[in-house]
């Protein structure tokens, strides 16, 4: 149970640290953290997490990367249902409480016809920047792949543990750099399925993507992993 607890917390905390900075602090006027600081705040999410109850769980905080670690050979297949499900409920406990802060604010609504409501993930019209189904599958699926080769050579026995926390996070900031006009960035299902259902409409739709390209991505990733880069002695 202390694991289930851990991955709830910590993918709370990934959603609500960096959902609620692109909902509550990008856009402000001159004071904005703006494109550069949601990046980093969802960076910061896993970090501070994965320095907090990683020891616990693993820190995965991401049904696709719990689905990868599982390729790699890392995580038991016993385990993956209650982590996804720990994982998705910790996600949409934090999509409500972000909810119930936002509908303090006069004039709050969601308007499930603009891309990106709620920080909710998308493509082609409901892209930040208009992008296909085409190119938010490539992207969701490299950005997955390249996540999942970094966790696992980070976490690597012959890696130095002590600062996989730190290359995780930056790698989650650096995948939100360039991902973030594409898809609202997403590599994360849970995340992506906790806001769509508070958006609904065609964001929830579109879902679908955000879980298949992910998890595709992972298992790519945890497969090149333990083939061609890991120890295999």
């Amino acid at each position: 149970m202390k694991k289930l607890f851990a991955e709830f917390f910590g993918t709370f905390w990934l959603v609500f640290g960096g959902c609620g900075s692109a909902l509550l602090a990008a856009g402000i006027p001159e004071l904005g953290i703006g494109f550069t600081g949601v990046s980093l705040a969802f960076g910061l999410t896993v970090l501070t997490m994965a320095y907090a109850v990683g020891h616990i769980s693993g820190g995965h905080f991401n049904p696709a990367v719990s689905i990868g670690l599982w390729i790699g050979g890392r995580f038991p297949a016993k385990e993956l249902a209650p982590y996804i499900v720990s994982q998705c409920v910790g996600a949409v406990v934090a999509a409500g409480t972000l909810y119930l802060i936002l509908s303090g604010k006069s004039g709050f609504e969601i308007d499930p016809t603009q891309a990106g409501a709620f920080a909710s993930n998308g493509y082609d019209s409901f892209s930040p920047q208009g992008f296909s189904i085409t190119s938010a599958f490539v992207a969701e699926y490299v950005l997955t792949l390249f996540f999942l080769i970094i966790i696992l050579g980070a976490t690597d026995k012959l890696a130095n543990g002590k600062f996989a926390g730190l290359a995780i996070g930056l790698a989650l900031t650096l995948i939100h750099l360039i991902s973030i006009p594409i898809t609202n960035t997403s590599v994360n299902p849970a995340r992506s399925l906790s806001q769509a259902i508070f958006v609904g409409g065609e964001p929830l739709a579109q879902v679908w993507l955000f879980w298949v390209a992910p998890i595709l991505g992972a298992i790519t990733g945890g497969l090149i992993y333990k083939n061609f880069l890991g120890d295999n002695k």
